[in-house]
């Protein structure tokens, strides 16, 4: 077990490293940093001054190795649009991100796990029928197709829920919730369903395949010859192991919901990174893309590496095999 969660985490090393020095490239070839910072009008001798203050003036690995150090300890300078620190700005808007994106993480398990055994285990009935059909149009409509439509019926034909903005918020300490006031939650709600519809879909799918596949083994076969009632057998034993792979799309799901919520938190303006990071591709923000890039290779990291612990919680044969040396 020791010696697995060693070897995840030099990936991870590995990983974080290659994704640093992508980001890093972002200030090499993507504009120039000292004439968005001082503009076209500026003397050689200040452009000069800059550039060294900047450290852009020492050689390649000297400025990837400062880009790296100053990357650990959460600082890639100034943003170029506003002028502030960018971990000044990810941690302003890293609340609502992660606030969306869990929220629509909890829709689609408590929604989608459900629905997707429903249908596993009576197919051919109507209802069942109608699940996998809405299930086809969640994963077929865009997203950002789906935020207007939801925002068309409930916010304008119906006008019970509002169609932009986060809504009024808690601050605790650092930290900023809408979870806690009835507005913030109705402003909530239109973005993360739109997030969750696809992932619902997906999880829905993917339970419903495997519960399939799973009731059709041989040890479903013998739990049911030796008389354990359907409720024991269904999910004492099927949906215990059809969660395995479900474990796995999740987490991956989790860390796309982070990465890619940028069309939702655009369609309905909600003030979390991906607005933030659409704003810096349009001005050619590069610090604040590349903190972006290194954020979220840090959240699928570190995802990644939950969802392999889990595993072991999960499927006892795991745990077997890393106890005798993996053979």
């Amino acid at each position: 077990m020791l010696a697995f969660i060693l070897r995840r985490l030099l990936q991870a090393v590995v990983v974080m490293l290659t994704v640093a020095f992508i980001a890093f490239m972002l200030f090499q070839y993507v504009g120039d940093p000292v004439t968005n910072l001082l503009g076209q009008d500026a003397t050689p001798e200040q452009r000069n001054q800059l550039r060294a203050d900047l450290g852009l003036d020492k050689p390649f690995p000297v400025q990837f190795a400062a880009f790296v150090g100053n990357a650990v300890q959460g600082e890639f300078g100034l943003s170029l649009r506003q002028g502030r620190k960018v971990s000044s700005l990810i941690a302003e808007r890293l609340p609502a991100t992660l606030e969306l994106a869990l929220s629509a993480a909890v829709i689609a398990l408590l929604v989608g796990i459900p629905m997707g055994v429903y249908a596993a285990l009576r197919r051919g009935t109507v209802l069942s029928q109608l699940m996998m059909t809405f299930s086809l149009v969640g994963v077929s409509l865009p997203t950002f197709l789906i935020g207007i439509l939801l925002i068309l019926v409930f916010a304008v034909i119906l006008k019970v829920l509002p169609s932009f903005g986060r809504g009024e918020v808690v601050a605790l300490g650092p930290w900023t919730t809408g979870l806690l006031t009835v507005d913030g939650l109705k402003h909530l709600i239109l973005p993360a369903v739109t997030l969750a519809i696809f992932q619902l879909a997906l999880i829905m799918r993917l339970v419903r395949a495997e519960m399939l596949e799973v009731l059709r083994t041989d040890y479903i076969k013998f739990a049911r010859a030796r008389g354990l009632p359907d409720r024991v057998v269904h999910f004492g034993h099927a949906l215990k192991n059809t969660l395995v792979p479900v474990i796995t799309i999740t987490g991956l799901q989790l860390g796309s919901l982070i990465a890619f919520a940028i069309i939702t938190e655009t369609v309905f303006q909600w003030p979390g990174m991906g607005l933030l990071f659409i704003q810096a591709v349009q001005f050619a923000d590069i610090p604040v893309m590349a903190a972006y890039l290194c954020l979220i290779a840090l959240i699928f990291v570190l995802i990644n590496l939950i969802v392999d612990l889990l595993y072991f919680a999960v499927d006892p044969r795991l745990r077997l095999s890393a106890g005798t040396g993996g053979h």
